[in-house]
């Protein structure tokens, strides 16, 4: 298989394992104690009833994945559907939750640790293994995600063995009585129990990666969500059938005590080896979770921009992995029990898939033009509904402790985004946009411009020329895009290897674009996609519908094979119709004297608009509108041509609202029109040209006389096509030449 097809190679069996492997981890070796404890037996209950509820959660995540794929999961997804409110608030409890989760992991590993090395270690275990991995996420895990698959496989072969030798030895009599505290016990066993279940959203956020997502992904969600709760109901069988429930509740390595019943000691050693293996790299996984969350916020401007400042050495976020790392410790040292921390996890979660599917209603009934998921919810409204009903149902029996933490949480959130978000967040909801529809829409539409080159070299540069031209408008914004290819012969199965460098490669040229996003008063975004090639890359961000227009960077060295601007390139100008086009030849770094070529074609009044954007840079010097006059034997006089040709460039420069004295204008009669403009043109340190009219007949993009001056002169030349050029325009130039004769 080609390399070109590899980024796309992720079928149902393979995002099923990764949605498996990050639920099937330290829950199910730390939990069942807890859980018997409080509901008895019928705690196998509380963790089928955990899978029903991620089951519609997984269903309502797949709509709005397949139609929003994007960084962030459900608290993208809140935050696009809900508004900036409650989006706000959903990420803080996201990440309150993750930072919960990873306590809870940490503790279980100090459990199973003390258990094996024995001692009064457990704080102090759970401290040291949370500093290790703080600071293996400082230096970069993108080596420890290949373990991934090895420890996964290694859970799956320990559980399948206990499962194997535990179910015949199950004692029937221990079952009895099989409900003893009542079905309020097993409900608020499930928000217990759900902190098992929060792994199934990783296959959300691999969306893009997934083939066929509209099939594949609610698929891979319900399977492995399924498989989860079959084997974590199996495990509480076994467990609470060959242990009493009093012996079973008391137990601090459940798991391990139960192996030793029927596989003796060294089942015991393998089932504490499994939970060592496990609370490490659920804990891992959570922390990195944590800080996509942060980078979302932080790029939503929910968060202080230093919460995604990157180490200079490094490159990772460390101030936003140690602020996490400071909560977890926090948590530890405050003498937090597992069941509260998983309890808090199970609150954040709950409440989060609450507000996913008030989301996907509120999706629904607006029908915003963006929405245009691949998959819908079968049985709408109803999956909503029971979904929404079954998590306000768990979170109402939780312990009132444990509501009480989360409401602080939620408060913090509110008021955070009161005091600091609400005024910087710019992007607003379908709700927002639905109950004030009648003020957004009187607004000035929001510019946003997506920037997009395969050559890193050329991001800095080709990021100005993009953000000069956003600060034009009103609010307006650009979107930076890079694209991770996949090795040849891999496949994206290694989620927190390929994530992580994602996330660090978005961190890198957020940090390079702010600059200009404050200096020019816009906004930025950063848009780090694992794909096969940058034209699949820049079609998914199309296809969303509210990019305006695309900045792409060329070599400007001829084409081969046939192709004019280059292999790759020559594609992805095909692609774009709809959407307003400059490609950037870039030479000098400063902007300094501006030239717009102005002639008749039908991408002139874009062109020249560029060219006033880019004379506004601190670098600037200038903006000269250069017309030429073709001169003919038959034709007007020399001094006629030159006062057409001076009405023609003030004409287009009143169209393009351009004060006559903030450019000077340049009228050139000849008889060889290509000669002086290439000749003159070079005078100039950035040249704006127009898309010719007949580009295609000619064997080029742009037409052969705007890619000959951009491949031969060593100035910034900007290419311009606009996405809807004036109709009849040809037609008016050749009415003009008629005239003039």
């Amino acid at each position: 298989m080609a390399k070109s097809e590899l980024a796309r190679d992720i079928g149902f069996f393979g995002a099923f394992t990764i949605g498996l492997g990050t639920m099937l981890g330290a829950g199910v070796f730390i939990l069942p104690s807890i859980a018997s404890e409080q509901a008895g037996p019928a705690s196998m209950l509380s963790f089928i009833f955990g899978g029903i509820i991620s089951i519609l959660a997984a269903l309502s995540l797949s709509e709005l994945s397949t139609s929003m794929p994007v960084t962030g999961g459900s608290y993208h997804y809140i935050h696009a559907s809900l508004g900036n409110f409650l989006g706000s608030i959903s990420g803080m409890i996201l990440w309150s939750g993750l930072t919960f989760a990873s306590a809870f992991y940490m503790l279980g590993f100090g459990q199973y640790l003390a258990e094996l090395i024995g001692g009064e270690i457990v704080s102090l275990a759970a401290l040291v293994m949370a500093a290790i991995l703080i600071f293996v996420n400082i230096y970069g895990v993108g080596e420890a995600g290949k373990l991934q698959n090895l420890i996964v496989s290694i859970l799956v072969g320990i559980i399948l063995v206990f499962l194997v030798f535990g179910i015949p030895g199950v004692e029937m009599e221990n079952l009895s009585p099989f409900n003893p505290e009542g079905f309020p016990a097993i409900f608020m066993t499930v928000g217990t129990v759900f902190v098992s279940f929060i792994g199934f959203e990783v296959i959300a956020d691999i969306a893009e990666e997934v083939k066929e997502p509209s099939r594949n992904i609610p698929l891979a969600m319900v399977a492995s969500v399924v498989t989860a709760t079959s084997i974590y109901a199996l495990v509480m069988f076994v467990s609470v059938g060959s242990m009493n429930i009093a012996d079973l509740g008391g137990s601090t390595v459940p798991l391990a005590d139960v192996a030793n019943t029927f596989l003796g000691d060294g089942g015991s050693l393998a089932m504490i080896i499994g939970a060592l293996l496990a609370t490490i790299s659920s804990a891992n996984a959570s922390i990195l979770a944590a800080t996509r969350i942060n980078f979302a916020m932080a790029r939503d401007r929910v968060l202080f921009p230093w919460f995604d400042e990157v180490h200079k050495r490094f490159k990772t976020p460390h101030k936003s992995i140690i602020i996490t790392g400071i909560l977890i410790f926090v948590m530890i040292a405050s003498g937090a029990t597992v069941d509260m921390l998983a309890e808090v996890a199970g609150f954040a979660y709950l409440l989060t898939y609450a507000l996913v599917h008030v989301g996907i209603i509120v999706m629904r009934e607006t029908d915003p033009e963006f929405y245009r998921p691949s998959f819908k919810t079968p049985g709408y409204p109803s999956v909503p509904v029971l979904g929404l009903a079954g998590c306000v149902l768990i979170l109402l029996q939780l312990n009132l402790w444990v509501l009480l933490i989360g409401f602080i949480i939620v408060g913090f959130g509110s008021i955070w985004y009161g005091i600091y978000s609400k005024d910087r967040v710019e992007e607003h909801g379908t709700l927002d946009w639905y109950v004030k529809k009648e003020e957004l829409e009187t607004k000035e539409k929001k510019r946003r411009i997506l920037v997009a080159t395969e050559d890193p070299k050329e991001e800095k540069q080709l990021l100005r020329f993009a953000a000069l031209s956003a600060s034009a408008r009103k609010e307006g914004e650009i979107v930076i895009l890079h694209v991770l290819q996949p090795m040849e012969g891999r496949s994206v199965m290694n989620i927190p290897e390929f994530e992580e460098k994602r996330i660090d490669k978005e961190r890198e040229i957020f940090e390079i674009g702010r600059k200009y996003a404050e200096d020019l008063s816009i906004g930025i975004k950063a848009e780090g996609m694992i794909e096969k090639d940058l034209r699949t890359a820049v079609n998914k961000l199309l296809e969303k519908g509210d990019i305006d227009q695309v900045f792409l960077g060329w070599k400007g060295a001829a084409g081969w094979k046939g192709k004019k601007l280059g292999r790759n390139l020559d594609l992805i100008v095909e692609d774009i119709k709809k959407t307003d086009l400059v490609i950037v030849r870039l030479g000098d770094e400063k902007v300094g004297k501006v030239v717009a070529a102005v002639g008749e074609g039908p991408n002139t009044l874009a062109t020249v608009k560029r060219a006033y954007e880019m004379s506004k840079a601190e670098d600037g010097e200038s903006l000269t509108l250069l017309n030429v006059q073709v001169q003919e034997e038959d034709g007007p006089s020399r001094k006629r041509l030159k006062e057409l040709g001076e009405r023609h460039v003030k004409s287009i420069a009143e169209k393009a609202e351009i004060d006559p004295e903030e450019y000077e204008v340049k009228v050139i009669v000849s008889d060889d029109r290509d000669r002086v403009l290439k000749k003159v043109l070079k005078r100039y340190d950035t040249i704006c040209l127009g898309a010719a009219r007949r580009a295609r007949l000619e064997g080029t993009v742009f037409g052969v006389l705007p890619e000959k001056i951009a491949c031969s002169t060593e100035s910034n030349v900007l290419l311009v096509r606009d996405s809807k050029p004036p109709t009849g325009s040809y037609f008016k130039g050749l009415y003009k030449s008629i005239k003039r004769r």
